[in-house]
């Protein structure tokens, strides 16, 4: 999915109450004290390993600890249920997906957050997803297709968020494939579904497969989106090598989110710090190679993404039958 946002987009980004921050507190300190990242996925997935290197260069400007909390559960429901309760001072922030802020609150009937409940401060990183078997599975995207088609039903797809149980549906469908769907909390368990047999294949972000893809016991058959990936410089994207162009430039963001209400001087601290870290050459350099396009933007722009793409995935939500 593209991060261009246009003219018309931006000038009909919608407004939440709050979202964009308060103007109550403008002369108290901020931070004083060690903030509280979010995080709601497991250690090591793309999200994690970008909130630590952010956590780390804007502690050293701050002059105060960031602190990393994962929380996996839900599709990172229950990370995103936790911040929206909590106080909005900017103490508590959380390192938002689009399955946070698009899929979850169309798919999930029962969350106990709403998009409204937060403060978009900014985009942080865009991260390539992958095609990626076991090492003893099919060699191509071709091989793939066909050793479905000749076993419908009998093979199964692992997703650690509905961002990329999306993605492989449809990448199912338009293969004509009846394959199984296997929701996981997030990419390290995928990783191990992968490397013990539990699945035949999945979609997913590139940087925890990356070691395993390294010693032969993974292998990637394609990515979803047209960007270099320097680890990976001579996968093509599966919507050339399948003829799909409906699975053209499709890929995961993520942002950092405030509790609503959270008072505007302390979201302008925030967005400034992000924008400077994400801006950094070196943090860009270390997380290329990982599949993660390190971006920004303002909190307007983070709003009307979070819109047109709240437009694109709803019909196919609808489509495949995992919202509940």
């Amino acid at each position: 999915m593209r991060l261009v946002l246009s003219a018309v987009a931006l000038c009909s980004a919608f407004t939440w109450q709050g979202a964009i921050g308060q103007t109550a507190g403008q002369g108290e300190a901020y931070p004083t004290r060690a903030v509280r990242l979010v995080v709601p996925f497991p250690a090591g997935g793309p999200t994690d390993v970008l909130a630590r290197v952010l956590a780390q260069h804007i502690s050293g400007k701050w002059g105060q600890n960031i602190i990393i909390e994962n929380r996996p559960g839900a599709g990172s429901a229950v990370a995103a249920a936790a911040v929206a309760r909590s106080e909005p001072d900017g103490y508590t922030l959380l390192m938002a997906m689009d399955t946070t802020l698009v899929m979850n609150p169309i798919a999930m009937k029962s969350i106990s957050y709403k998009v409204e409940d937060f403060a978009p401060i900014s985009l942080a990183a865009s991260n390539t997803s992958i095609l990626v078997v076991p090492a003893n599975g099919p060699k191509t995207v071709e091989e793939l297709i066909a050793r479905g088609r000749a076993n419908p039903g009998k093979m199964n797809y692992g997703a650690g968020i509905i961002t990329t149980r999306l993605a492989s549906f449809l990448f199912s469908k338009l293969a004509g494939l009846q394959a199984v769907s296997v929701p996981y909390n997030g990419s390290a368990d995928v990783v191990r579904a992968l490397l013990d047999g539990s699945i035949d294949y999945a979609v997913d972000g590139i940087a925890p497969h990356i070691p395993h893809i390294r010693d032969g016991t993974l292998r990637v058959l394609a990515k979803l989106d047209s960007k270099p990936v320097e680890s990976l410089p001579d996968v093509r994207p599966l919507d050339q090598i399948a003829k799909m162009p409906e699975l053209s430039d499709i890929a995961t963001w993520v942002g950092v989110v405030a509790p609503v209400g959270t008072p505007q001087h302390v979201i302008k601290t925030v967005h400034e710090a992000v924008v400077e870290a994400t801006n950094n050459a070196d943090i860009r350099r270390k997380m290329a190679p990982l599949g993660i396009t390190v971006t920004n933007s303002s909190p307007a722009e983070f709003a009307a993404l979070i819109k047109s793409e709240t437009k694109r995935w709803e019909p196919v939500i609808k489509e495949s039958g995992f919202a509940n």
